[in-house]
């Protein structure tokens, strides 16, 4: 049996941790998925954004209408955007296999693994032990169980994130089921590609988990280009002999609706690793929802275990991840004075059409904690930037505290979200009041980011 001082358990924000700091310890990386590297960079965030940016594109002459200009016919090559994607990200994939296997001191293992015991696994027909342990074998898309779905002519025209973006050709129709960010993104990557899009979500509002102005903003606008089909529960997937299949839902009065598409995408969240592992073998706990039990320094309720990313956090986002490996790795050769993660202001990201960001307290989550709270939303349309965008629709929104002045959450939809709400996680990262951040520094005239100055300006503090 096989000793190792180290054992990491998923390449994705895992394998980052190991690096010439561990050159004097054997570790063994634990790896079975189809490629090396972890979800991020092979079905996750890194392809859907090299699909989003041409999306956008491709989505553009509405937008260029409003302004007097007028782009033509848009024509979309579906395998050369899929091959010039994978074609960068699978050798990537590759060569950090290949690197990863050359280190002298790491053990690389493509099998599935399973703990037997205290401290004990089982990679393939090998039993190692380890010293300590990392868990960071993130997460798969929930599947469930629908009438229909084991009939093999179904099966093979139903994805998840995992394939969809790998078919040979541009699916004509899709039908995705589910309202959350991985349904809202591809909702828009297909549909600005010219498929025919329909969209089934459970629930009376897209991204239910955002600001509820923000998801209300959002269900509106995407239900533009999307056959957006609200409190839709779909109970069974049929083949037909037009070589299509039928997705059958029910509304909340028993009405039921057929949906027919040539193929169909499940994207209604996703599950933690962890039931893979047999933890219960080695004593680590989880959660209801799957999530391992970690403490504030990602240390599992078994000393010299510890966990980081989807398989045991609630926000299953690569930044986080990320940031945990580095706790991890510092807590890891610093064992007696261990560090925390901070987990204060996480932020996220929709990258659909409109895009959305987020960081902190929704307006909900203010009033169900019995928060004082101010609110104000600031409208694109309202500086000189958004003039020149002819944007009437997007806004900024801010939450703050009256008795600190300082931000409790901040929420923008619309064009460049993602990089406007960037000053406000720093102002709320590093305890800076509203007042120090509005007036404390310049703000480029005329640029978009006026539209945060003057949020934060109008907040009645």
């Amino acid at each position: 049996m096989r000793h190792f001082d180290l054992c990491v358990i998923g390449s994705g924000s895992g394998n980052s941790i190991i690096d010439d700091q561990f050159n004097d310890q054997q570790v063994a990386l634990v790896d079975k998925g189809e490629r090396f590297g972890g979800t991020c960079l092979n079905v996750g965030c890194i392809p859907t954004k090299m699909y989003v940016y041409p999306a956008d594109l491709a989505s553009s002459p509405e937008h260029a209408a409003r302004v007097g200009v007028t782009i033509g016919e848009v024509q979309v090559d579906w395998p050369a955007i899929r091959d010039r994607i994978f074609g960068r990200i699978d050798p990537i994939s590759a060569e950090g296999e290949q690197w990863r296997r050359s280190n002298a001191n790491v053990t690389l293992y493509r099998e599935a693994a399973s703990f037997t015991g205290p401290k004990q696994l089982l990679v393939g027909d090998e039993t190692i032990t380890a010293e300590r342990f990392v868990l960071a074998a993130g997460s798969r898309p929930y599947v469930p169980v629908l009438k229909g779905m084991d009939d093999p002519r179904v099966a093979e025209r139903l994805h998840t994130s995992d394939d969809i973006m790998r078919p040979p050709e541009l699916p004509h129709s899709l039908v995705i089921i589910g309202g959350g960010v991985v349904a809202a993104e591809f909702a828009h990557i297909f549909a600005g590609f010219g498929t025919q899009v329909t969209l089934l979500q459970r629930s009376d509002v897209l991204l239910r988990k955002e600001d509820a102005d923000i998801a209300a903003a959002f269900t509106e606008e995407l239900a533009k280009r999307v056959n957006v089909r609200l409190k839709q529960r779909v109970i069974g997937i049929d083949y037909t002999e037009r070589d299509t299949v039928i997705v059958e839902s029910v509304d909340p009065d028993g009405i039921h609706y057929d949906f027919e598409t040539e193929h169909v995408l499940i994207a209604m969240g996703r599950v933690p690793n962890s039931d893979l592992l047999n933890l219960p073998a080695t004593g680590v706990t989880t959660h209801e929802d799957g999530r391992v039990v970690v403490d504030e320094r990602q240390q599992t309720v078994v000393k010299g275990i510890f966990a980081l990313g989807d398989v045991s956090s609630a926000n299953q986002l690569k930044h986080l991840a990320n940031h945990e490996a580095r706790v991890v790795q510092y807590n890891l050769l610093h064992p007696r004075r261990m560090m925390a993660a901070d987990h204060r202001f996480v932020p996220h990201a929709v990258f659909s059409d409109p895009q959305i960001a987020s960081v902190g307290l929704t307006e909900q989550q203010a009033e169900q904690a019995g928060r004082r709270y101010v609110t104000v939303r600031q409208d694109y349309g309202t500086v000189a930037y958004g003039w020149a965008m002819e944007d009437d629709t997007h806004f900024v929104k801010l939450i703050a505290d009256p008795r600190t002045k300082k931000l409790l959450g901040a929420h923008i939809i619309g064009p460049e979200a993602t990089s406007l709400i960037q000053p406000l996680i720093q102002a709320m990262s590093f305890d800076l009041d509203v007042k120090s951040m509005a007036r404390g520094q310049y703000w480029i005239h005329p640029s978009l980011t006026e539209v945060v100055e003057n949020a934060l300006l109008a907040l009645d503090l």
